[in-house]
């Protein structure tokens, strides 16, 4: 059953959030995945993430991020004009290949989390 709320469906609003809170908790994979792809700026990192998910991040949550990432030797920025630009560096290029290769086994555990919440919640209503 679905429940109307104004325009939307509560499941539509659920379903957004959910997908707003596993961009942004996984904006590193994300971020570092496409620096495979070649070089960005912030600003392509937000334009990105804005033409691919339909989600608009602040600056300031990116910036934040690309400075973690930086700091911890994933990537690497240098000034190009007026603009930092960010590469992958030798780790950083193996912690993604390390996290997608892992793919399958990251889908399982999400799979498995979920029906056993569903267990859980069905268990506890008899």
């Amino acid at each position: 059953m679905t429940v109307i709320a104004g325009d939307r469906t509560l499941e539509s609003k659920i379903l957004k959030k959910i997908h707003e809170r596993i961009i942004k908790n996984f904006l590193d994979v994300i971020v570092l995945a496409e620096l495979r792809n070649g070089p960005m700026s912030g600003y392509d990192v937000i334009a990105y993430i804005h033409n691919k998910f339909h989600l608009l991040v602040s600056s300031g949550t990116v910036y934040s991020l690309l400075y973690s990432l930086e700091r911890n030797g994933l990537i690497q920025g240098k000034w190009n004009e007026r603009k930092r630009i960010y590469t992958l560096t030798e780790k950083g290029e193996k912690t993604i290949k390390t996290i997608l290769n892992a793919n399958d086994k990251i889908r399982n555990f999400l799979l498995t989390l979920l029906k056993a919440q569903q267990t859980n919640t069905k268990a506890t209503k008899h």
